[in-house]
């Protein structure tokens, strides 16, 4: 991976205004950031693998309350305060760190330094302002069998979200402040329909949409070049939203684990 003057990153670790997480409160802890993971915070864990990343040069986390992660972290992150919602929070980012700017959640405690040096270089190689990592179904179903994702079918194939966005240009605002009004719109379905067209939702019910169709749509409203960039390894999908995922999440990293 390389960028010519470095990487920041933006960690979100927040969760929605007034909502207290469940894993963090069945827990007892504040945040869900800082849920152990065989014996360490999980953003402990996504730091430590953003810190392995070449040319990373700053690691910011948007959160309510540094201060109940602060000790999990290395001294040298710094901290933005959370926004209205993520999309608001990642375009406070944007403005103020610029891009390129990677994006990730602290709930994503399998992150690999392997995954973000391909995910950027295919990114790069797209030549696109704005891209999103996904895990096709067959490598979530060849590398993670036992786990539940939530699934986007299209015409040429299923895939889950990945957590993992890259905002290479500055470009990528026009698509967060697309993301922000579906955000706005997620409990009114007409108004989103309306916002993404007819035409593509028809595609989608009928199966007949690709994600080269998704990318398009997204550029004609936005005026930007987006890319669905596949990460090659079905464990990338896996982040943490419940019981379930904590397990799962724990075995993985228990395997990895050198004996005693």
């Amino acid at each position: 991976m390389s960028t010519d003057a470095g990487l920041n990153v933006l960690i979100l670790a927040g969760s929605r205004r007034g909502v207290r997480d469940p894993m963090a409160q069945a827990a007892g802890i504040s945040h869900k950031a800082i849920l152990p993971v065989c014996g360490r915070p999980m953003i402990t864990r996504v730091c430590d693998a953003l810190m392995q990343v070449p040319g990373v040069r700053r690691i910011v986390i948007c959160i309510d309350s540094p201060d109940a992660v602060r000790d999990a972290v290395p001294p040298s992150v710094t901290f933005l305060p959370e926004a209205a919602g993520p999309s608001a929070s990642v375009m406070n980012a944007l403005g103020v760190l610029g891009a390129p700017l990677l994006v990730t959640t602290a709930d994503h405690a399998l992150l690999r330094p392997e995954w973000i040096n391909g995910f950027i270089a295919d990114s790069t190689r797209a030549n696109c302002d704005m891209s999103a990592g996904i895990a096709l179904e067959s490598a979530i179903m060849r590398d993670v069998p036992d786990t539940k994702r939530t699934m986007i079918r299209l015409a040429d194939g299923a895939f889950s979200g990945c957590n993992l966005f890259f905002l290479r240009t500055p470009a990528a605002m026009s698509v967060l402040k697309l993301w922000q009004r579906l955000e706005n719109d997620r409990k009114h379905p007409l108004r989103m329909a309306r916002l993404l067209g007819l035409g593509i939702l028809l595609r989608f019910v009928l199966r007949r949409l690709t994600r080269t169709d998704v990318c398009a749509r997204i550029g004609q409203l936005t005026g930007a070049r987006v890319s669905l960039i596949p990460i090659d390894d079905g464990c990338a999908a896996v982040d943490v939203d419940k019981p379930a995922d904590l397990d799962l999440v724990t075995r993985l990293i228990g395997r990895e684990a050198p004996p005693a």
